[in-house]
């Protein structure tokens, strides 16, 4: 591989996991990057002292700001591809090497994680809601994205250019493939592990954020 790599996690009030993420993260990376977004917990200092570049939000900006600005901090570096995954503990940074390789033989330009050929453990409301929000934005996209919300994901320099985000929660993540993909950019997935920890609540809120995702599907379908 060819040019440096870096990890952007954006947290929010992980303090409890974030270190363990960044630590491990670390082996498979050149740099590894936290964007806290607004946690009024000790999320940047356990980070900082695992090994990771803190960007800190003065106030919560949602998912979909913190990765606005991991993105910014993407295009002004010299790193040739960039591993978003989040903070919580739900990826395995180990499989980092997998969207790799995966990129490089398959010259993808955006590799996705899929949780969704083994989905015994996910909760079923999310398994459903994953399901339809990678329906709707495989046909906006027009290329095969098993499980567009996963956050576990690979990106090419070269997709920075075609991005015009403008939403600022979950569905940042779905607006990201739909750009990328219409610029014809080559979008593969792979399958990963997710670890579900009991006692542990998503950020996601299944109804609100998928009315939100309705909002937004609206106007790339008439496009």
């Amino acid at each position: 591989m060819n040019g440096r790599v870096i990890a952007l996690i954006p947290a929010y009030n992980e303090g409890a996991r974030v270190g363990d993420v960044v630590a491990r993260a670390s082996r498979h990376v050149d740099e590894v990057v936290v964007i806290d977004d607004g946690s009024n917990d000790d999320t940047a200092a356990i980070a900082e002292k695992a090994g990771a570049r803190i960007l800190r939000h003065e106030r919560n900006r949602g998912k979909g700001g913190a990765i606005t600005t991991a993105l910014d901090y993407f295009s002004r570096s010299d790193a040739e591809l960039a591993v978003l995954l989040d903070a919580d503990g739900q990826h395995d940074p180990a499989e980092i090497t997998k969207f790799i390789e995966t990129a490089e033989r398959e010259q993808a330009d955006i590799v996705v994680g899929n949780r969704m050929d083994d989905t015994a453990d996910m909760p079923l409301v999310r398994r459903l809601t994953n399901k339809f929000t990678s329906w709707v934005t495989s046909k906006l996209a027009r290329q095969r994205i098993p499980d567009s919300p996963c956050g576990f994901r690979l990106l090419r320099r070269s997709v920075l250019g075609d991005l015009r985000l403008s939403t600022a929660r979950f569905e940042t993540e779905t607006e990201m493939l739909i750009q990328a993909a219409r610029a014809g950019h080559k979008i593969t997935s792979i399958p990963v592990r997710t670890i579900y920890e009991q006692g542990h609540a998503s950020h996601i809120h299944p109804v609100r954020d998928t009315i939100r995702f309705f909002k937004f599907v609206r106007i790339y379908w008439k496009a």
